[in-house]
């Protein structure tokens, strides 16, 4: 099995499966955005702690400010210095998560656009060719 860099840099968690190997947040970059909150859903619903990332915290109800903690501390797990600099600031899980979101939904945007530009100078190519 092939092991990539960025899953050796995987982070653990102190809590350990029922197969005894420790759960691993999965690490943030540029081109595993997709794939990272697919896994990170996963990962916060099995801590039981991925409902106030959705839904957001409301004040009083201590358990769901509990659990806003722990999801907002995993998701700072899986970031690296300037990654965490973006989301220092939010003081909800969801607030972090909207952040990263807007963040990165923003780079698919910009490739997007420059995917369309090479799209049609490579068919501007193709036409003069003919």
């Amino acid at each position: 099995m092939h092991t990539s860099d960025t899953d050796l840099k995987a982070i653990k968690v102190g809590e350990k499966s029922s197969n005894g190997t420790p759960f691993q947040v999965p690490p943030l970059t540029k081109e595993t955005y997709d794939n990272w909150c697919i896994r990170m859903k996963a990962f916060l619903g099995a801590y039981d702690v991925w409902k106030p990332m959705e839904d957001g915290v409301e004040v009083g109800d201590v358990n769901v400010l509990k659990n806003d903690q722990k999801a907002l501390t995993l998701v700072h797990q899986c970031l690296d210095d300037k990654m965490f600099e973006k989301v220092a600031n939010a003081t909800t899980s969801k607030q972090a998560w909207e952040i990263l979101q807007a963040s990165f939904k923003g780079v698919d945007k910009v490739k997007k656009v420059h995917l369309q530009t090479l799209r049609e100078e490579f068919e501007s190519l193709h036409m003069k060719e003919s």
